[in-house]
Formats: C-alpha cells, structure tokens, sequence
C-alpha cells in the first residue's frame, strides 16, 4: 500500500490535515488496549490513579497480539471492532488521546468527541492479523499482565498501513457509504 508516511509523533499536530479516506503509513509508537483493558483505565480515570502510559498523544490500537511465534516480536495482530470501545472513548480524547486504530464503524458522541478534539480514528484491514504483524518490530507488556491477550501492550511499529476513517474535520468514510 502507498500512503503518507507519518510518526505517531506527528498525529496530534497534522490531525487536521488528514482527510477521511486517506492513506497513511504509521510508525512509532502505539499502545494496544481492548475491553477489559479499557474498563480498567476508566477505573483508574475515575479514581484519579495514573494510566499506564502517557495518554496526551498516544495512538491505541485496539487489538489483542496472539503470542509471538519463535524468533518474532508478536503473533497475530489484527484489529478488534472499535466500537466496544466507544464508551470510553471520549473521556480518553478529552485527556488527550490523538488517535484509535481499529474496524468499524464509532458511534455519533465518538464523531463529535473526535472533530472537538482534534483526534483521528484510522481503520486496519480486519482478517489480516498476520500483515499487521509483520509491521511491529518491538512488542512490550507494560500493565494488566493478567490479561492476557488483552493486557496493555507497548509495540514499535513500522509503516503500518492504515486508511482515515473519520478526521478531525468531521469526515467520515462511514457516513460517505
């Protein structure tokens, strides 16, 4: 896939500059979290404890990495529907959060929270958990070890092909179908 090559880094200032329906390579850092790790944060949120990584600008992706095969950082990594997530969501943009990487569709109060904020949902290519693999050159547990597939991991990732599902202006591929 061909696409604009940007860091993680890069998300939160250009966040404005990306248009629904644009092709994107991704690399840096990102942070996997999908349910059980997302209520777990929320707790967090709500007791004033700290997240386990910094959320001001960050990248989650919602998946849950299979364990790596000999040799390789990771096993299989795909993405998880993202709208399991969309309760969370816009408390996690209000702190700060500059994008979510996962499938599907996001409800109306995610769209709103996303333009307010000036964040980016990006969408991987579901049932292609092996490619997306083939992109994480690093994979760190670094909170809620027990669990599991769903603890909160740090990846390194390399030109990760994504595509721009709803942009910080309010675009979004979902609503164009």
């Amino acid at each position: 896939m061909t696409g604009k090559r940007l860091s993680v880094l890069e998300l939160s200032s250009l966040a404005a500059e990306l248009s629904a329906g644009e092709r994107i390579l991704l690399s840096g850092t990102v942070y996997t979290a999908r349910d059980a790790a997302h209520a777990r944060m929320a707790q967090s949120i709500d007791r004033g404890e700290p997240l386990p990584f910094e959320i001001r600008g960050a990248a989650v992706y919602y998946a849950g990495p299979t364990p790596a095969p000999f040799g390789l950082p990771i096993g299989s990594c795909g993405p998880t529907t993202s709208s399991r997530m969309d309760r969370y969501t816009p408390k996690l943009l209000s702190l700060g959060l500059a994008a979510m990487i996962g499938k599907g569709e996001r409800n109306a109060e995610v769209c709103d929270a996303i333009k307010k904020y000036g964040a980016v949902y990006l969408c991987a290519v579901g049932g292609a958990g092996a490619l997306a693999a083939e992109c994480v050159k690093r994979c760190e547990v670094i909170a809620y070890e027990d669990l599991g597939c769903e603890s909160v991991k740090k990846l390194e990732i390399f030109e990760f092909p994504l595509l721009v599902a709803i942009d910080a202006k309010g675009g979004n591929l979902f609503a164009t179908l």
